[in-house]
């Protein structure tokens, strides 16, 4: 894409913006990096850049409708609302506006898959990463799961395999962005501080569908009504997956066994004992991965090889050490009740839970419901540790303890914990009240576990 003479905002200075800021650097555009936050200060901006990169302009603060008038196209990083108020003045003035996988998607090459949904989309893009890196030569893991499209998008050729976690933010910004093979895994209430209203989100999540055709293909959760509404109304070809019931075409779980139904034949993939992975949630996890590289022209031999020895990812029901008889599990990454209520249901020992954090206006019924039989103690952190235990109390859970700090929480578990039980880190929210990601908290968790477990 020419950018010659087009003026670009890139909003926002943090992963995303900086990545936006540096892929535009190697075009003709004229940009400008903002950011409203006027704490920063616009030499602590410019030191993000790339070392030796040409001159860009940098506002801080306020964004004029002077400068608003000036812009051909606006790139906003996934953490700003698409509501904002500057952000609804740029679309006043007429200005385009893409989020930063849109951006990097106009100017790569290759095939893209790309995976969305509440929960599970780092396992999946993982799986679905490493399958492609056993078969193709040219394979590329970016988006939401920490690797910026913007930072390879003009590495990629068309030979190029281009595996996506997209998130609903990202997914609200996309133009032409059209994945040759795209799922949603699940569906259940999460940023809803953000969307709004669930139909917000779900409509959010369903454009990763807006540009794919007939000749595409849709890997969807049979088992969530939500995803299968979409399937019956969906575009492009869709495949089904599903852990409970045995599936004419798809992929199902049954017996231990994930198989592949198709024209009549079943064949089986694998079995749950073959695998490293625990839970039910990544037997789904599983299927996606395989249906997606099925799609993508992967042999059985080399996705079953792979997903066999797949060890999963960091800070999702990792486990991170056994000390006196106690297991240690860091799900950091579960920052909403759903992905809670998986790594609770993996647990195989009575657990102490840790469980709190920023508050996304979720809901913590069914999370607290799945603590009978598995669950002995809660510790309680962050803003929402008052709406949880009020909300345990009233499904008749009592055995509760607050904790002051992060630390102070780890401590507890580990003088609580008893030979044959676990501690679990999976809160159920977001880490932005104590921690500058759910990755630093996972990390800080291991950390304390190692330091002090002994």
């Amino acid at each position: 894409m020419d950018l010659k003479n087009k003026r670009v905002l890139v909003a926002g200075t943090g992963i995303s913006g900086i990545g936006a800021a540096g892929l535009l650097l190697k075009t003709d555009a004229d940009i400008i990096l903002y950011d409203g936050n006027e704490k920063l200060t616009e030499e602590g901006v410019r030191e993000k850049l790339p070392k030796n990169s040409r001159e860009v302009s940098v506002i801080i603060g306020a964004l004029t409708d002077e400068v608003i008038r000036t812009l051909d196209i606006a790139v906003l990083s996934p953490g700003i609302p698409t509501d904002a108020e500057f952000v609804n003045r740029i679309r006043e003035a007429g200005v385009t506006i893409w989020g930063e996988l849109e951006l990097a998607d106009q100017f790569a090459k290759g095939t893209i898959a790309a995976i969305t949904g509440t929960n599970g989309k780092t396992t999946t893009t993982t799986l679905v990463g490493e399958i492609l890196k056993n078969y193709y030569k040219e394979v590329y893991v970016v988006g939401n799961i920490g690797t910026a499209y913007t930072g390879v998008a003009m590495d990629t050729t068309d030979e190029a395999y281009i595996v996506a976690e997209t998130s609903s933010f990202q997914l609200e910004t996309i133009d032409a962005f059209h994945p040759r093979v795209s799922a949603i895994l699940n569906l259940t209430p999460d940023h809803l501080n953000r969307h709004h209203t669930m139909e917000g989100y779900v409509e959010a999540k369903k454009n990763i569908m807006k540009n794919q055709t007939s000749e595409d293909y849709v890997i969807l959760n049979y088992d969530d009504p939500l995803t299968r509404d979409i399937g019956e109304k969906a575009v492009p070809q869709v495949i089904y997956f599903s852990s409970t019931q045995v599936l004419k075409e798809g992929f199902y779980f049954h017996d231990k066994k994930i198989c592949r139904a198709k024209n009549g034949h079943e064949d089986v993939i694998c079995t749950s004992d073959e695998l490293k992975l625990l839970g039910l949630h990544n037997m789904e996890n599983v299927m996606a991965a395989a249906a997606m590289a099925e799609c993508l022209g992967v042999p059985v031999d080399t996705i079953r090889k792979t997903i066999t020895s797949f060890m999963g990812v960091e800070h999702r029901i990792e486990f991170v050490t056994e000390k006196k008889g106690v297991c240690y599990y860091n799900d950091s990454k579960g920052t909403n009740p759903d992905a809670a209520i998986k790594a609770v249901q993996a647990m195989v020992r009575p657990t102490i839970l840790i469980g709190g954090g920023y508050d996304k206006e979720s809901t913590y019924d069914e999370w607290i419901e799945t603590f009978d039989g598995k669950v002995r103690l809660l510790v309680l952190i962050g803003e929402t540790a008052d709406k949880i235990e009020a909300c345990a109390r009233r499904h008749g859970f009592e055995n509760i303890i607050r904790a002051e700090s992060f630390e102070q929480a780890v401590r507890l578990c580990i003088d609580k914990a008893e030979n044959g039980d676990a501690v679990l880190l999976s809160p159920a929210c977001a880490s932005w009240d104590m921690f500058k990601s759910y990755e630093e908290r996972g990390r800080i968790f291991k950390e304390l576990v190692n330091k002090f477990a002994d």
